[in-house]
């Protein structure tokens, strides 16, 4: 029969004195388990079994087998990105009680002085780095909650081209806490003390960012629809651009939160606008300077977060950062070819011809991509006298990774 700790509780620490609960729940411990400053707490008593917090799953299977009362002591609300996830897994049977703290995202925006319900948070990892600054290039406000290598210095590294101001809280709730505020380009010139959070707010207000009724970013803020017809975008757009086609486009890229998009050859900035409604962030690319300037206009209107680079494909891409999905409205095979060789998850274009498309289908085939073609044909019609206005005709091209085709 498997042991199991007769009762677990999970005291938040923010810095303050612990509550009276908090206290209690101490006080009877037979086990604790914490990082090196909470087992140092005068209430751990001196007779219980104390345990170093490294991997929180080693320190979850050692509490499962202790027969007493066992207490976990975490910085913050360790319901927020913290333990009692972990803790309550089903592989170790843990049912947990919670004496919750100040969470640090809440702390570090009091220190600002800023509300916070119309931020969106993320947490940073090595891994997750990339993404996190992605949230940061297509929101206005955004948490990080760092951890070491990737932090405010990487993030200010990262986000090179994007103007953003970073609110800097270095270890919250101790006597060495401070707040520090400096643009993203100064962030990488320091060193940083962990554990920290840090704001990044900037660029422009959109519809649903006002704060109201939802946490974080409305998803329904602006006008409804996936794409949105010609006419939300001055109503003269290219073959490439009409709404049937960047619909398709759309629903094949899957443009989604912590993606980055490329939007080559953003003509009007129409799909570069869908993608960034859709909450990724975009860097929308082009060789004209009036197309650049109708994209920049397009995504004021809409309220988006757009970088624009001017500039001719495919040598304008070699420093752009790593994208996750691609758009190519322009600059055929060549630039489809430069553009797989980056190894997006996933890649759309389109083409006029069958021989076209079936030139960029092997291209893409033999870069490594499973290629879709279909030919779109789309017929508008005058309901006033039911007959046809315009038609559309392409072919529209996807490539999908096979190991990273989610």
């Amino acid at each position: 029969m498997t042991t199991m700790a007769d009762r677990v509780t999970v005291i938040g620490w923010d810095g303050s004195p612990l509550t009276d609960a908090a206290r209690s729940a101490l006080g009877a411990a037979t086990l604790v388990a914490g990082a090196a400053h909470h087992l140092a707490l005068p209430e751990v008593p001196r007779g219980a079994e104390r345990i170093r917090l490294g991997s929180v799953a080693l320190a979850a299977r050692r509490i499962a087998a202790h027969r007493g009362t066992a207490v976990v002591l975490a910085d913050g609300d360790p319901g927020f990105f913290g333990v009692v996830r972990t803790l309550r897994a089903p592989e170790f049977g843990l049912e947990v009680e919670v004496v919750p703290g100040v969470s640090s995202v809440a702390a570090a925006f009091a220190r600002a002085g800023m509300p916070w319900d119309d931020a969106h948070v993320v947490v940073a990892h090595p891994r997750t780095l990339r993404r996190a600054v992605n949230v940061c290039r297509a929101h206005t406000k955004v948490a990080v909650l760092t951890s070491p290598g990737a932090g405010p210095a990487e993030l200010g590294l990262l986000l090179e081209g994007v103007h953003r101001t970073f609110v800097i809280c270095e270890e919250l709730g101790t006597a060495r806490e401070q707040v520090s505020v400096v643009t993203s380009e100064k962030a990488a010139d320091h060193t940083w003390r962990d554990p920290n959070v840090v704001i990044v707010v900037g660029g422009r207000a959109g519809a649903g960012e006002s704060g109201g009724w939802l946490a974080g970013r409305d998803p329904a803020g602006g006008p409804r629809g996936w794409s949105l017809p010609a006419g939300e975008y001055g109503g003269d757009l290219g073959e490439g651009e009409r709404e049937p086609l960047r619909t398709s486009q759309l629903a094949r890229l899957g443009p989604r939160l912590g993606d980055l998009v490329w939007d080559i050859g953003c003509r009007s900035g129409a799909f570069a606008t869908d993608a960034a409604r859709a909450g990724a962030a975009v860097i929308a690319v082009d060789s004209d300077p009036g197309a650049c300037a109708r994209t920049d206009a397009t995504a004021r209107r809409y309220g988006v977060q757009l970088q624009i680079v001017h500039g001719t494909a495919p040598h304008v891409l070699e420093n752009l950062p790593e994208p996750d999905v691609v758009r190519v409205g322009g600059g055929g095979a060549a630039v489809v070819s430069a553009v797989a060789d980056r190894r997006p998850q996933r890649i759309v274009t389109h083409a006029a011809t069958r021989d076209t498309a079936e030139l960029i289908g092997r291209n893409l085939t033999e870069h490594g991509y499973q290629v879709e073609c279909a030919l779109l044909q789309s017929v508008e019609l005058d309901t006033r006298a039911w007959t046809e206005k315009e038609r559309s005709v392409a072919f529209l091209l996807s490539g999908v990774l096979p190991a990273r085709g989610n």
